[in-house]
């Protein structure tokens, strides 16, 4: 079989390298999608242990479509009885860019229409209850090329099962994993956020510390499928436990202004099995001293759009930048849409990376090499004096 791995759009060759790390085949890329080879026991492995990824899409069906009767006869060509069981619920979404077939609606109908003659052919029967499990079915239509895929995941990948509740602006946990994985958080890491949130970052880099897989704690929507084999989850959930390391000497550090985001991010690190790797305590990030020993800062700031105002949030990287000065074993990684982020910051970055945190295009700062001074001419506001912000 062959599948499709969604993802924030910046994370595609993170999750190609996560997929063949585990152990996949043929792992290929494109735009905002990963592709890779492997039967059920993969679809459950992928769904329990990646950690970047949207949701996983089973590919049936991959073909040209200029007309709604080509779209009817490629989606019809499908086995379809293959995968739905005459009481099967199987519902239709997607979406079509810069395509001949441009509705959206009526290309759901048309799918819908054709798969019912495929398995009113198989199954003798004019009408179907879809009274059983949800099959979803879905579709992409990208410049006339459609792709018909079944949702394997059901919720989406970033629900991990342990942060029912979310402080305001929530960083998703698929891109706190690509966050992490771009700072290269080991086993052995101290890891800081001044200004924690919900947890999420240092919830995630646990985690990933102590080896316990994303999708561990939830359920998936293949487990009901009819033809899902019923003992592939056990094993591979039973295989999943088996990696996760007990002694480990990752510790994490996170602070924030706000006592109910704290107290939230101490239940979602006890809900993820990881409350004794961290220690959250309400802190002003101009209170904010570095260790002496090597750590790493992860930081999702204000940016100025959702919360704060742009005055504020500039202030506040500001702070950042006086509070984070290079030193040796010190690495600090922001992410934010403030396109002057490092002017306000007072350094630029070794490195940047595009990454989109939801529709929001941002830039993932990068500060590794530990210099002091350097080229920057960039002007802060500095000299403007110092403006109250709750951060």
């Amino acid at each position: 079989m062959r599948f499709v791995i969604p993802t924030l759009f910046g994370l595609e060759g993170l999750t190609a390298d996560e997929l063949r790390y585990i152990g996949f085949d043929n792992v290929t890329t494109e735009n905002g999608r990963v592709f890779f080879d492997g039967d059920f026991e993969e679809m459950a492995r992928a769904n329990i242990r990646c950690r970047m990824g949207e949701r996983v899409l089973l590919l049936l069906g991959q073909f040209t479509a200029e007309s709604f009767e080509d779209l009817f006869q490629g989606v019809r060509a499908i086995d379809w009885d293959q995968w739905l069981d005459k009481k099967d619920a199987f519902p239709v979404k997607g979406w079509s860019l810069n395509s001949t077939l441009h509705s959206v609606p009526d290309c759901q109908k048309i799918i819908k229409k054709a798969i019912v003659e495929r398995l009113s052919q198989r199954y003798k029967l004019s009408w179907f209850e879809e009274s059983g499990p949800t099959v979803q079915v879905q579709f992409s239509i990208m410049k006339n090329e459609v792709m018909i895929m079944l949702d394997t995941s059901g919720a989406g990948l970033h629900k991990r099962g342990y942060r029912a509740n979310a402080g305001a602006a929530p960083l998703r946990e698929t891109l706190a994993a690509g966050m992490i994985d771009l700072a290269h958080v080991r086993q052995g890491s101290l890891v800081l956020d001044p200004m924690c949130g919900s947890g999420t970052l240092l919830v995630e880099a646990a985690m990933k510390a102590r080896g316990i897989s994303p999708g561990l704690m939830r359920r998936f929507a293949c487990e009901k499928w009819s033809c899902f084999p019923e003992e592939v989850f056990k094993k591979e959930r039973q295989a999943a436990r088996s990696l996760i390391r007990k002694d480990i000497g990752f510790r994490a550090r996170g602070f924030d202004i706000d006592k109910a985001a704290v107290e939230l991010s101490r239940e979602n690190a006890k809900k993820a099995h990881v409350d004794d790797l961290i220690e959250f305590r309400r802190q002003d990030v101009r209170r904010l001293v570095l260790p002496k020993n090597d750590c790493i800062l992860l930081c999702n700031p204000p940016y100025g759009e959702r919360l704060l105002d742009r005055e504020a949030a500039e202030e506040i990287y500001e702070i950042l930048g006086q509070r984070t000065p290079p030193a040796p074993g010190h690495s600090y990684y922001f992410i934010t849409s403030h396109e002057e982020f490092e002017t306000f910051y007072g350094r630029r970055a070794d490195k940047r990376r595009k990454l989109y945190n939801g529709m929001l295009e941002c830039q993932f700062y990068m500060y590794y090499k530990n210099h002091l001074g350097g080229d920057w001419n960039g002007k802060s506001n500095k000299s403007a004096g110092p403006r109250r912000v709750h951060a």
